[in-house]
């Protein structure tokens, strides 16, 4: 069991507020990812869950048992940073079983745990080799592997594939998942890469300013944000001004002006269809090719707008060409005000 329970914590600095009152639940074996652009407070957040800052008020527990004042070496956590701190003169295995060969454990169990975390981590044939033999990838393993041979309540994992290519850090984004799901430890990540914490999370948490914004599911997160900031900074979204039409239901204002609403739509969401079969018109200013999808960015009579469509090996649209288009009103999401105060 691996319950966190953290109630009204602040973090003050210099008379600043870095942590403005939060209040979270996670629940055993559960993988959440706190995303939030630079200065959010969710690194912070991060250290102060693993006791490396100290805690201006509010409370931490773990099971139930308050460890807000319990030093780190005391909590049952193991964090794994952004640099992999390997000792560059040790063996994998060495470097794998050097916080246990400390705390003087039995020899054939330290082996066990070492042995388990290899066959995991699948690091078996890279025992004997040293750090600078290995790739980013490999290296990372062997610092998830010091988490685990510990066999800790929480994972922490600050920013962890953030020195790592992209075909690499996508690869090992389904790596940690796979190692999560089969150790069975509750885990708390940091990331500034939403695609990242959607991907691989069992629930989000968005900061913004010292407080948390929302917390969902990463479908329900991206397909339901909100406020307008948590809809443009999960993912890209077309903000529109709109009402409500007789029937209640969101429309998008046709002519410039604020309205009531604010409204989102995924520039997926959207289609192009035939001349005069369209809610809105335009023209295509610009256009990109991104592998599988090509992005149009469309003047309108209301602003600007983003498109994304498939790219299905057909020629597309010219840049300069006059588009209709349309979409399903059910997916229009109307955003709260942002209420995230400074």
């Amino acid at each position: 069991m691996a319950n966190l329970s953290i109630r009204n914590l602040q973090k003050g600095f210099d008379g600043h507020q870095i942590i403005k009152g939060i209040d979270l639940d996670v629940k055993d074996r559960e993988f959440v990812v706190f995303v939030g652009p630079s200065g959010c407070g969710k690194s912070t957040l991060l250290r102060l869950i693993a006791g490396l800052e100290e805690v201006t008020s509010g409370t931490i527990e773990l099971d139930g048992r308050d460890i807000t004042q319990v030093t780190p070496a005391k909590r049952d956590l193991a964090m794994v940073f952004q640099t992999y701190a390997l000792y560059p003169h040790m063996t994998v295995g060495k470097n794998l079983s050097f916080a246990l060969d400390l705390a003087g454990g039995d020899k054939a169990e330290i082996k066990k745990k070492v042995d388990e975390a290899a066959r995991i981590l699948e690091l078996g044939p890279l025992l004997e080799r040293k750090p600078k033999q290995l790739s980013g990838g490999q290296r990372q393993r062997v610092a998830i592997g010091r988490a685990i041979v510990r066999n800790p309540k929480i994972f922490l994992f600050d920013e962890p594939l953030s020195n790592l290519d992209a075909n690499l850090r996508e690869e090992m984004q389904f790596e940690i998942r796979r190692i999560q799901n089969e150790v069975g430890i509750t885990t708390l990540m940091v990331t500034h890469d939403q695609a990242e914490a959607l991907s691989i999370s069992d629930r989000v948490v968005v900061m913004q300013s010292g407080r948390i914004t929302q917390i969902d599911e990463p479908y329900k997160l991206y397909e339901h944000p909100r406020t307008r900031f948590i809809s443009g900074f999960v993912g890209k979204a077309n903000m529109l001004q709109g009402d409500l039409d007789s029937s209640g239901i969101p429309q998008i204002r046709q002519v410039p002006g604020d309205g009531s609403l604010t409204l989102s739509l995924r520039p997926e969401k959207i289609d192009l269809v035939a001349p005069g079969c369209g809610r809105l018109s335009g023209r295509i200013v610009t256009r990109y090719f991104l592998g599988s999808q090509w992005l149009y960015r469309i003047q309108t009579g209301i602003g600007e707008v983003t498109v994304v469509r498939r790219n299905d090996g057909q020629v597309p649209l010219e840049q300069g060409a006059a588009v209709d288009m349309d979409w399903p009103t059910e997916l229009l999401r109307v955003l709260d005000a942002d209420e995230v105060r400074a």
